[in-house]
């Protein structure tokens, strides 16, 4: 690769959630929601696309904007969002990007003759009399479409949405819908025209005893993927930090829960299921899987300034074992890297897989304890929303909270500095685990404007994570880090 690849892998002020990966040729593309640096809803931009040649995951290229708010008819103003997209290839060889705006429950679709051009609306998935799918009273919620166009050319739709409580009639249009889980809808080749009714795949909260789904019940999030002659869906649990699978012989139906691909806080493969227990601040997840040159990767999205709708795009490698198995895995700051990153170099805090205070990390949009979110770290940026040379840094580091990186190949270690600003003083102390008992201490200073602070090291080679706490008074914003 032409330099080494990190997580998040696109550029610092890009907050791309909801990731959908496909490689399309001999590039691969990455479509998502779209959100705005420290926005005050979900999705507030435009959809855009990124892609790599799938020689070299490090080096992204920005496609453009493919698809705006306002080319919807029913948005014209553009004020409602389009929630998370799906693509695909039709059997005609166009691109058909499908999506739902805000709490519509309206299916909509766009088509491009190309990946990532200049898509153009092309109508709302209707039933065969030409009504709106799930439009009426009693009909299913849908939400965050999913899909599938299989090896016969059949096309399948997935989506549905289960929040343990609904939601009120007032969000939905004025109509009670359901929330029972998730669906498939097959589609005629128009890929817009409803062939069969909804049929529910995967069961809700509350109604999954004996199924296997329990504790990891369907929330939303629906995409498939096909490996071999195996159906995998992908979606969120009702946990919401989490990306599950479920496997079948059928798109249609015999889902069986297959297990966690990742959490956003690195949940049950810390040994922990609560909240307060997230090795990282949690929240909605979103994402797929896709095969590049051998290699299978999960793309997910992490949540950023303290709330939920500045989320920025992860990856990470996973395996598809022989009994079609997948194992889950943890958040590392390499993802796409094929490998650990080098150990010398400047490195930006941004990077960091792990994030929490003394008391913990927690959940977004609640309160941990008694205690707000207010005293805690959090990624964030200088500039206004995608400029292009904002300095994205861990702000609010108060005495106890850990940043922690993974993974580095060191070898012959000397020194390393860090890159803060810091309104007390203490020291920054590194270790190579959460539990391992620190091998450097950094003393920190104030200081009003970002400032280099060192020690030298001694430690073993090998792979290995770096951690980084602060102890001491005030707080500090900490930009990069140097390993010599």
């Amino acid at each position: 690769m032409k330099k080494q690849a990190y997580n998040p892998f696109l550029p610092s002020y890009e907050y791309i959630p909801d990731g959908e990966p496909y490689v399309f040729g001999d590039r691969l593309y990455v479509y998502g929601s779209h959100d705005r640096f420290n926005g005050k809803f979900f999705c507030m931009n435009d959809y855009v696309c990124w892609s790599a040649s799938v020689d070299d995951l490090s080096d992204w290229r920005y496609e453009g904007v493919i698809y705006r708010k306002k080319q919807d008819p029913k948005n014209k103003f553009g004020f409602k969002h389009m929630y998370a997209p799906d693509v695909t290839q039709g059997p005609n060889g166009r691109y058909y990007l499908y999506y739902a705006l805000v709490f519509s429950s309206e299916m909509a679709v766009a088509v491009c003759d190309t990946p990532a051009g200049k898509y153009e609306f092309y109508g709302y998935v209707r039933n065969p009399d030409n009504t709106l799918l799930s439009s009426e009273k009693g009909d299913p919620f849908l939400f965050d479409p999913g899909i599938f166009v299989d090896d016969d050319g059949k096309v399948y739709l997935y989506s549905g949405f289960a929040p343990k409580d609904g939601l009120p009639a007032i969000v939905t249009g004025g109509k009670k819908r359901k929330f029972d889980g998730g669906y498939v809808i097959e589609l005629e080749a128009d890929m817009k025209t409803v062939k069969n009714e909804p049929k529910l795949i995967l069961p809700k909260v509350g109604e999954a005893a004996g199924t296997g789904f329990e504790n990891h019940e369907f929330f939303e999030a629906s995409s498939m993927r096909k490996i071999n002659d195996t159906y995998y869906f992908i979606y969120s649990s009702i946990n919401g930090h989490e990306l599950c699978y479920a496997t079948s012989k059928s798109p249609t139906d015999g889902f069986v829960f297959g297990g966690t691909i990742i959490s956003n806080g690195d949940l049950y493969i810390n040994g922990h299921s609560e909240d307060k227990y997230a090795y990282n601040y949690i929240g909605n997840n979103h994402g797929s899987i896709v095969c590049v040159k051998k290699q299978w990767y999960v793309f997910y999205h992490r949540q950023t300034n303290r709330h939920h709708y500045s989320r920025q795009a992860l990856a990470e490698p996973i395996e598809i074992k022989e009994d079609g198995s997948i194992a889950q895995v943890e958040m590392t700051s390499c993802g796409l890297n094929g490998g650990p990153l080098h150990g010398i170099g400047e490195y930006e805090a941004r990077i960091a897989c792990h994030l929490m205070s003394a008391e913990g990390a927690g959940r977004y949009g609640t309160y941990f304890g008694n205690v707000t979110f207010k005293n805690h770290p959090y990624f964030t940026q200088t500039g206004k929303d995608r400029e292009h040379n904002p300095t994205q840094y861990i702000a609010n580091m108060r005495d106890g909270a850990i940043t922690g990186f993974k993974y580095f190949m060191i070898k012959e270690l000397q020194e390393i500095s860090v890159q803060v600003r810091a309104t007390g003083a203490g020291e920054m102390l590194v270790s190579t685990s959460l539990d391992a008992e620190h091998f450097a201490k950094i003393p920190i200073k104030k200081s009003k404007d970002y400032t280099n602070f060192s020690t030298n090291v001694q430690l073993e080679n090998g792979i290995m994570a770096l951690y980084f706490t602060y102890k001491g008074t005030g707080k500090v914003d900490f930009k990069t880090f140097t390993l010599k």
